[in-house]
């Protein structure tokens, strides 16, 4: 099953710079590792306001309640509100009339 996300990321003031780009490293070396596994398949980054971390994704997983498992496990997530919508197949996706 697809979902589609919205990650929306607040760092704490006060959060220390070495903190913030070290947890960023570590999302970017865990993303790497959920694409790997065929659970990240896409993100975007939308425009934004200043200082505002926004980043809609594209993942598969069994269902929800794993999405919301895997999603844990970003080292971002501690800062991170979620917002997930299941996504079904459309019978007018190109993407199907492809096969």
């Amino acid at each position: 099953m697809e979902f589609l996300t919205t990650l929306i990321t607040n760092v704490p003031d006060g959060t220390p710079d070495e903190t913030v780009d070290d947890t960023r490293s570590r999302e970017a070396i865990r993303a790497a590792q959920l694409a790997e596994h065929g659970h990240l398949l896409r993100l975007w980054k939308p425009p934004v306001e200043p200082g505002e971390w926004r980043t809609l994704g594209l993942w598969r997983a069994d269902s929800e309640s794993e999405l919301r498992s895997i999603l844990t496990t970003l080292p971002l997530h501690i800062w991170m509100t979620v917002e997930i919508t299941p996504l079904n197949p459309h019978p007018n996706d190109p993407a199907g009339k492809r096969a």
